[in-house]
């Protein structure tokens, strides 16, 4: 979290995250430059040129792969979660290698064109009624200029000042960029016909991908599907059982409207907020109270226990939900305060003590 915009809020993790990136880049050109033709006559045969774009070619679709499965695995396995940390500077690097890529393509086959080197390879091949000969180039294109525009915008600052809904969509285009890529390189495979590990690399990619979010959509909606009962005395939602919630941590129930609630116990104390974290929607249910604040397992971003709102310098804020105990049943009350209300959090033994009054006992005299 930061209260000024600078390019890049540099911190031990990110030092870290950025250089194994670069040295995973860096590895994989000079590993595919010397072994891409030692293990395929195919690659053997072409000159260093169109190996070298093709290095970067392969590097930029497998980098866009792994940062499209980031997402689902770090909501199948929380191991993951490291990688989401930062992976903004994951995706500026994918478009950074496909750009590269671009350029090696435009000053190789382009490099001597009587006319500027753009407009050569939008006009050199028009043959949009073959599929054997389309221009697959193009596909190639459009996926780029959507990469650019997202590591251009990849920034706080745009996410502040398009509001979050309106830069979650644009970021969404990514999957467009994928898919295009995937006709790109498909296409150019079929007409390159010389090298089957091109195709095979396409179909692992949508094979794992496909898989992947299949897998975590069906984990959102097993939690979607277990929507959270509502109490017929009250109207509140009965969220779980109150032995369920782990010290630090939250469960997470289902508001009648289909918004997601997390109820944090800390210091046998129970405090409901939102579960979508104001950032960039992360779920905050599943981090954990870290110094007394519930802390988004996406970007560490912050929120009081007590009304849902970042500390001081900080403005963030998320909803807060009065919370109650019956029984052993955590209940919440579906309407949310206004945003910045303080509700101190609900006492455990307090809250058993008022839903299982003692029945009094008569003192006898002696």
């Amino acid at each position: 979290m930061s209260t000024a915009y600078k390019p890049v809020g540099w911190n031990r993790n990110k030092l870290i995250y950025d250089a194994v990136l670069l040295c995973g880049v860096v590895a994989y050109i000079l590993l595919y430059l010397k072994l891409a033709p030692l293990l395929s006559p195919s690659v053997r045969a072409v000159d260093t040129p169109i190996l070298r774009m093709r290095a970067f070619g392969s590097l930029a679709f497998l980098l866009l792969t792994v940062v499209l499965a980031i997402g689902p695995l770090a909501r199948l396995d929380p191991r993951f979660l490291p990688l989401l940390y930062n992976r903004r500077h994951f995706g500026v690097m994918t478009a950074v290698v496909a750009f590269t890529h671009a350029m090696f393509v435009l000053d190789w086959y382009f490099a001597f064109s009587a006319t500027p080197k753009l407009t050569a390879l939008f006009t050199s091949n028009t043959s949009f009624g073959s599929i054997a000969g389309f221009p697959f180039e193009l596909f190639g294109i459009f996926a780029l200029l959507i990469l650019l525009v997202l590591a251009a915008t990849s920034h706080d600052f745009w996410l502040s000042f398009l509001s979050a809904p309106i830069w979650k969509a644009m970021h969404m285009s990514i999957y467009a960029a994928y898919a295009a890529v995937v006709l790109h390189v498909g296409l150019g495979a079929a007409i390159d016909g010389t090298n089957p590990v091109t195709a095979l690399s396409l179909t692992a990619s949508l094979a794992a991908l496909s898989i992947l979010h299949l897998l975590a959509g069906r984990r959102e909606k097993a939690i979607d599907d277990a929507a959270s009962r509502i109490d017929a005395e009250t109207g509140w939602v009965d969220v779980g059982a109150l032995d369920t919630i782990q010290e630090g941590r939250a469960i997470i129930g289902v508001l009648p409207q289909g918004e997601r609630v997390a109820v944090f116990r800390f210091k046998n104390r129970l405090s409901a907020l939102s579960n979508l974290c104001s950032h960039q929607n992360g779920p905050i249910g599943e981090g954990k109270v870290v110094l007394g604040f519930a802390t988004c397992p996406w970007h560490g971003y912050q929120y009081r226990l007590e009304d849902g709102c970042a500390p001081p310098p900080f403005k963030e804020r998320v909803r807060k939900y009065r919370v109650k105990v019956s029984g052993s049943r955590v209940l919440v009350d579906p309407v949310a305060v206004p945003l910045g209300t303080r509700i101190e959090p609900v006492t455990i033994a307090e809250a058993l003590s008022a839903s299982h009054p003692s029945t009094p006992t008569t003192r006898t005299s002696p």
